[in-house]
Order: structure tokens, then C-alpha cells, then sequence
């Protein structure tokens, strides 16, 4: 049976570019299809509830907006321990719980998804707002290809590392 994958955005939003995580998961659900063992999520500005379904996740993808200190628009992915390193780093956090805290609580509880990624977008604008600036705008694309491409790669080595299957006689 193939792995639970969980695709959360995380954001505001009416913050403007602050909300792009969940713009982009909102967007790969609808390109994607159907898949039982895929599971989309908008995680909003975070909370404890997210602790459970990350834990019950043995691959976990995240796209949210971070400060990478870079144009407005650009991409970066963090995978595995990389990500680990990215969320100690950039702990800080307006939200009632950080991701890096989640991932602590997983941790704590051994339920820390054995795959995981942040697609990390550098924002434009954080201010009120409804819409997506231009350049994070067209970043949306970009990250929804980097996550399938992700989802594939992952599959790929769960396939290439799953038992034999014997065809029935």
C-alpha cells in the first residue's frame, strides 16, 4: 500500500502573499487526480490540530511563505533534514504554534514523517489583501511542478524499494 502523503498549505489568506501556501495547495488538489493516498490540507496560520494528521503521515509536503532572503517570487526546497535545519532556523513565528513546533511534537510523539519537504516561496507583500502579488503570482506554477515532481520521485523510490510483487498464476 503506498505511503499517506499529506500536501499542507500553511498561511493567511488575507495577508497577501503571506496565504500563497494555500493557493498552491489549493491548486494541486484540483490538477491532480484523485489519489486515496494523498491528502490535501489548507493549515491556515497553524494550530495544534494540525499534530494529527501530520502524524499519521509518513510523507509530508508543505508550501508556505518564508523568508529566504531572496527575490520576491523565488522558490526553495528544503527536503528531510534540510527542512529540519530551515524550521530551527527560521523558528520565529506570529502563528499560534510553528511548523518547527509541530514537527517537534511528531518528533517527540515517533510519529515525525519519514519523508518531508517545504517548498519555501519568498513573499512580495504582507498586508492586507486578497490577492497574490504578481511575482508570487507566477511563482504558484513553479511550486506546483516542483511538488508533483516531488510526489513522483517519492514514488518512484517507494516502488523501487517495495517487495517483489508475484503476478497471480
Amino acid at each position: 500500500m503506498k505511503p499517506r502523503t499529506l500536501i499542507l498549505g500553511i498561511g493567511n489568506i488575507l495577508m497577501t502573499d503571506e496565504g500563497v501556501g494555500a493557493e498552491v495547495v489549493r491548486r494541486l488538489e484540483a490538477a491532480l487526480e484523485p489519489d486515496e493516498a494523498i491528502a490535501f490540507m489548507d493549515g491556515g496560520t497553524l494550530s495544534f490540530t494540525l499534530a494529527g494528521p501530520i502524524g499519521e503521515s509518513q510523507r509530508l509536503i508543505v508550501v508556505d511563505a518564508a523568508a529566504l532572503s531572496d527575490a520576491p517570487g523565488s522558490l526553495r526546497l528544503f527536503e528531510d533534514e534540510a527542512m529540519d535545519r530551515q524550521l530551527r532556523t527560521q523558528a520565529r513565528s506570529v502563528h499560534e504554534v510553528s511548523l518547527s513546533d509541530l514537527m517537534d511534537m511528531a518528533r517527540l510523539s515517533d510519529s515525525l514523517p519519514e519523508r518531508r519537504a517545504l517548498i519555501g516561496i519568498e513573499p512580495g507583500v504582507i498586508d492586507w489583501g486578497e490577492r497574490l502579488t504578481p511575482e508570487v503570482e507566477a511563482a504558484v506554477p513553479l511550486a506546483m511542478r516542483l511538488a508533483m515532481d516531488l510526489l513522483a520521485r517519492w514514488d518512484a523510490e517507494w516502488t523501487a524499494g517495495s517487495p517483489v510483487r508475484e503476478s497471480p498464476t
